[in-house]
């Protein structure tokens, strides 16, 4: 399930050429329905958050898998840009839903190892990323609407999959036990805190370097369009052992000054690549930043989730996660605005990497003075 719904964010970036000859429209219509598909995985993170104090938790990732597959239907059948819109906006929204429900539920189904499961779970997510050029490529032999019957189909056989598990496993108590989500909010405000400025600020980078990365390539290191996705497809890749290891160290070490390294290892390797213009020394840093960067998701969520409390779970991880979210949209649209302005690219992500290197000062300063408690602690 975890491909499947990361499968339906990403692959609308292989098919935004297709879809512009399909349907007649130029790349600032087809933009709008990419930036649907995040928008719409964004929005509903709180309000499944408040869901979940409702519902059990895998009531909610059966919901989304039957959302996945009737979005995926919609899409497939969509004959107009509005349906074609309507179809990404409701696939984000599935996905959404999905990661803020199943997280918290691996957490809670494996204590003992919420970082290896969570790294297995992120992994199958990056597989869909590296995966999705090349099976848009395949569908295109036939139509780019094989891609979203194919996820129908699937989504379809999982969630019924998924059910019957689920019918067979007993779950932990923890899982029904926050039923007040606006308690988990003040209760855990400092912690949310901390994880929206910490990984939001890290993302919003990461978003902004990512999307762009084939352009900087191109413009600032002369670089053809070619080779330029094929070092992010590079990126990407790096990240699939990434979210496995990670996820597997975090369990064995101490959270906290591990991410903190990760995102150090992340600033000096973007400064690095600012001034690097060999081509082996790119090809090199590209897999370490795609490496590193996705060495962080799976340690974020298992620090999150390890350290908020059974009554608190859902509703707190949720009002994060739509937090960060937002925070790392708006990544690609900042560097867009700067780059038009005519700042070049080296400059831009040096900024950046200056900028969330002093965030990572400031949280280090209020970690050792005892003002992060929540941090400390884990």
């Amino acid at each position: 399930m975890a491909f499947l719904v990361n499968l339906v964010r990403v692959v609308y970036a292989p098919l935004v050429e297709p879809l512009q000859q399909a349907f007649a429209i130029g790349p600032g219509t087809v933009g709008l329905v990419v930036t649907l598909v995040w928008a719409g995985s964004a929005l509903p993170r709180i309000p499944v958050g408040y869901l979940l104090t409702v519902l059990p938790r895998h009531h909610v990732v059966l919901l989304s898998g039957a959302m996945l597959t009737g979005a995926s239907v919609v899409a497939a059948l969509a004959n107009s840009v509005l349906t074609l819109g309507a179809g990404a906006f409701l696939l984000g929204t599935a996905t959404g839903a999905y990661f803020v429900a199943a997280n918290p539920l691996l957490s809670e189904l494996y204590v003992s190892e919420v970082g290896r499961r969570l790294g297995i779970h992120g992994t199958a997510s990056q597989v869909a990323a590296v995966l999705a050029a090349p099976l848009v490529t395949l569908a295109l032999t036939v139509s780019w609407r094989v891609v979203f019957v194919a996820v129908a189909v699937v989504a379809l056989v999982t969630t019924a999959v998924f059910y019957r598990v689920a019918k067979r496993v007993e779950f932990p108590a923890a899982s029904g036990v926050d039923r007040n989500f606006r308690g988990a909010v003040v209760a855990e405000w400092r912690l949310i805190v901390v994880g929206v400025v910490t990984f939001g600020a890290a993302s919003f980078v990461w978003q902004g370097l990512f999307n762009f990365y084939p352009s900087y390539l191109e413009t600032a290191r002369g670089f053809s369009p070619g080779f330029s996705r094929t070092l992010l497809t590079v990126m990407f890749a790096a990240g699939v052992p990434a979210f496995w290891l990670s996820g597997t160290i975090v369990d064995r070490v101490r959270v906290a000054p591990y991410i903190l390294g990760v995102i150090v290892a992340f600033v000096g390797c973007l400064l690095l690549l600012t001034v690097t213009n060999g081509l082996a020394g790119i090809v090199v840093l590209s897999a370490v930043i795609g490496y590193v960067i996705h060495s962080m998701f799976p340690a974020a969520d298992a620090f999150l989730l390890s350290a908020l409390p059974d009554e608190h779970r859902g509703g707190a991880y949720a009002t994060f996660s739509g937090g960060m979210m937002f925070s790392q949209a708006l990544g690609s649209w900042f560097v867009g605005e700067v780059v038009e302005l005519g700042i070049g690219y080296d400059a831009v992500f040096q900024g950046l990497a200056v900028v969330l290197a002093g965030v990572v000062v400031g949280l280090a300063l209020l970690g050792a003075t005892g003002r992060l408690p929540a941090v400390t602690e884990a």
